[in-house]
């Protein structure tokens, strides 16, 4: 079975819970649409919302290409905590794990993805940011694909 996460334009909703060192999980929900142009350049759009509390909400802004017939690939992503951020991605044969880096960030602030398919519409994800050598963050969400309208 082939991803239909990232690989092929969508709409996933996101819902899960967001952790940070020392505090109580948090609801967290939100949507990915992903879009590819024909020179295989890919762009993703992800907003986050926190409902029923004042957090700000956090949205990224990724673009990327992935090589005809490859397995990895690079991006670029405007993040709305951390700035303008550099990363890379492999895809696996169950899942899809990234890992990204602030530019020029003096609390040198990074993190990962890791992206498991449990079916052909729904993904698990777990991700993570971390300061320096510590995390600070984590999140575990459910991935669901949106049918799209005829």
């Amino acid at each position: 079975m082939a991803h239909s996460f990232l690989l092929e334009p969508g709409r996933w909703l996101i819902q899960g819970s967001w952790l940070e060192r020392d505090g109580m999980p948090i609801s967290i929900k939100g949507m990915t649409l992903v879009a590819w142009n024909r020179d295989n350049w890919f762009t993703m759009a992800t907003k986050l919302i926190f409902p029923g509390s004042d957090r700000p909400d956090i949205s990224l802004q990724y673009k990327g290409r992935l090589h005809e017939g490859e397995r990895q690939y690079t991006f670029l992503l405007q993040h709305s905590v951390l700035g303008q951020v550099e990363g890379e991605g492999w895809i696996g044969l169950e899942g899809i794990v990234q890992r990204y880096w602030a530019i020029s960030d003096r609390q040198r602030r990074s993190g990962f993805e890791t992206i498991h398919r449990l079916s052909e519409n729904t993904y698990y994800l777990s991700s993570g940011i971390m300061a320096g050598h510590f995390l600070i963050n984590t999140m575990e969400a459910k991935l669901e694909l949106q049918p799209t309208n005829p």
